[in-house]
């Protein structure tokens, strides 16, 4: 068996299905060992292709582009600013099949069948209803996480947030040199619902992460253990979160108040 069927059965084993469009977080450190330690070549390009080949031709693709740069007055450009979320992504964004949205901190690069939705994108606020985010639940979409805990990985519990308004969040504007497709470079403004720092409000997604997998919305395994791959579908987790919100739980489940 080749490396990227010996990563698809592993892939397929906790939960991902044909025909599935899946949101993908990733550190793919850990996979790289165990390839080698199982006699495979390391390799990011075989680890693309087997989530590729796990979700099929009818099956979408969408990798976290994340980079924080513009929020610093640093110019973001479509094209070419990387990723910040790893090699994995890197990977993804320099796929021929690729497309990218908008979103200079919060972007996305999408592979598969449903890419061409998600193409010229340009969401204003990253977690918005116009987002990749919401976009991900229309397709009733799933969420992957490999290898990374929830407060490093799981940035779709603040777009539950800002579908609810919560009151510890609020909406902040950023404004740079913004480089689109066509190379054209313009000034543009865009959002993040980022956290009330004054109220000294800190993210805090370990219990909410824990909830999830009692009320058995997580399936496969917990980081660093087996696959080290999770999932669930992005619906269940938004109806999940926004109903500990909307009892007014969220304090102790998704942040904390620091000293």
């Amino acid at each position: 068996m080749d490396t990227v069927n010996w990563l698809k059965k592993r892939w397929l084993s906790v939960g991902i299905e044909e025909g599935d469009t899946l949101l993908l977080h990733s550190n793919i450190m850990r996979t790289l060992g165990v390839l080698r330690r199982n006699g495979y070549e390391p390799s990011v390009s075989a680890i693309l292709e087997s989530f590729i080949q796990s979700v099929g031709e009818q099956g979408t693709l969408l990798f976290p582009l994340f980079n924080f740069d513009f929020t610093s007055g640093i110019q973001f450009d479509v094209r070419t600013t990387k990723s910040h979320m790893g090699a994995l992504t890197e990977e993804a964004r320099n796929h021929p099949n690729a497309v990218r949205t908008g979103h200079p901190v919060y972007s996305f690069c999408v592979i598969g069948e449903h890419a061409s939705k998600f193409e010229g994108l340009d969401n204003v606020s990253g977690y918005g209803a116009d987002s990749p985010f919401a976009m991900l639940r229309e397709l009733d979409g799933k969420i992957a996480v490999l290898d990374i805990v929830e407060n490093g990985s799981m940035t779709f519990h603040h777009h539950v947030e800002e579908m609810m308004s919560v009151n510890y969040r609020y909406m902040k504007y950023f404004e740079g040199y913004y480089t689109d497709s066509n190379g054209m470079k313009t000034k543009k403004s865009y959002s993040i619902y980022v956290r009330d720092l004054e109220r000294k409000v800190e993210t805090n997604l370990e219990p909410i992460g824990a909830r999830l997998w009692e009320e058995s919305i997580y399936k496969g395994d917990i980081p660093n253990t087996e696959t080290g791959l999770r999932i669930a579908n992005a619906n269940e987790v938004f109806d999940f979160v926004s109903n500990v919100i909307a009892e007014g739980n969220a304090l102790g489940n998704l942040y904390k108040i620091g000293s």
